[in-house]
């Protein structure tokens, strides 16, 4: 498994990410650039609103440009998918599915949150019984039945943790296939769900098939854990749903910054590389002060 320590660690490599290495790195710090992929970036066909280009460019031509550019200045790149983050005590250590990976500032820069599953009452339920932390809220379900929204290796990560103190785990794929090797210990049940039972607080699932069944708490992992996972997981204070930034997009966790989509805005690439600039300044003052 890989291990690899840096000044800056930034997660995601699309425009924000990026853009926080370019100043790292010109600033003559080690920077790690640890994403699973390009994001909604990869999606664009042509990007023509942005300044200095000649001609158009596909989402995918850009970030490649973009990549190579912190390459030739000395950044390191992996390719992994993080599913956890938290403060050791001197740094941020996140946790990937191929390794570790450190620094003693890290910049989140991941992208838009993924879309919640439009379940009736979700929204409602969220904080009464339907969480999406795992390592945050498994205490209060011990030696209890939950339920985890999901099928991928996110799901899996959040089952892990949840297995260690509940009596139960039942995973809930919504008729999807898993695309993780799931603990015999886990039951895996495949079909659609209609929506979530409970008024006020969650009690159990409603099934297509007009059944229901009765869990002590739902734990959503769809997708990949993105910003707003990453930074309950390390701590950082959220308001309304939103994660609390000051005006140099520091989260209320010292040395830990977010940039781009994941700040909510206007999500366009060049805000993004901005607010990238803006995160990865303010981490280069933060180390500085700090030594």
């Amino acid at each position: 498994m890989e291990n690899t320590t840096a000044d800056i660690l930034i997660l995601g490599y699309g425009p924000a990410g990026v853009s926080a290495a370019l100043y790292g790195l010109r600033a003559g710090l080690d920077v790690l650039l640890v994403g699973k992929d390009g994001g909604a970036l990869l999606k664009a066909h042509a990007i023509q609103n942005y300044y200095g280009l000649e001609k158009p460019l596909t989402g995918e031509e850009l970030m490649k440009v973009g990549k190579k550019q912190a390459l030739e200045l000395g950044a390191k790149i992996v390719e992994d998918e993080v599913i956890d983050l938290m403060f050791d005590g001197t740094g941020f250590v996140a946790k990937g599915l191929v390794g570790d990976y450190h620094g003693r500032v890290c910049i989140m820069a991941t992208g838009a949150a993924r879309k919640k599953h439009p379940l009736p009452g979700m929204a409602e339920m969220e904080g009464h019984g339907v969480s999406y932390c795992a390592v945050c809220d498994s205490f209060f379900y011990r030696g209890k039945n939950v339920a985890v929204l999901g099928s991928g290796e996110y799901a899996l990560h959040e089952t892990q943790e949840l297995l260690q103190v509940v009596s139960s785990v039942t995973l809930l794929t919504n008729g999807a296939e898993p695309t993780a090797p799931f603990p015999d210990k886990v039951r895996i049940d495949k079909r659609h769900l209609q929506g979530l039972v409970g008024e006020g607080s969650f009690q159990g699932v409603h099934y297509e098939d007009g059944t229901e069944e009765n869990f002590d708490g739902l734990f959503v992992a769809l997708g990949s854990a993105n910003a707003t996972d990453l930074a309950l997981k390390a701590g950082a204070a959220f308001d309304q749903g939103k994660l609390v930034l000051d005006e140099n997009l520091q989260t209320t966790l010292p040395g830990l910054y977010a940039a781009g989509d994941c700040t909510g805005g206007i999500l366009q690439v060049s805000v993004a590389v901005g607010e990238g600039a803006k995160a990865g300044l303010a981490a280069i003052k933060y180390l500085r002060e700090s030594r």
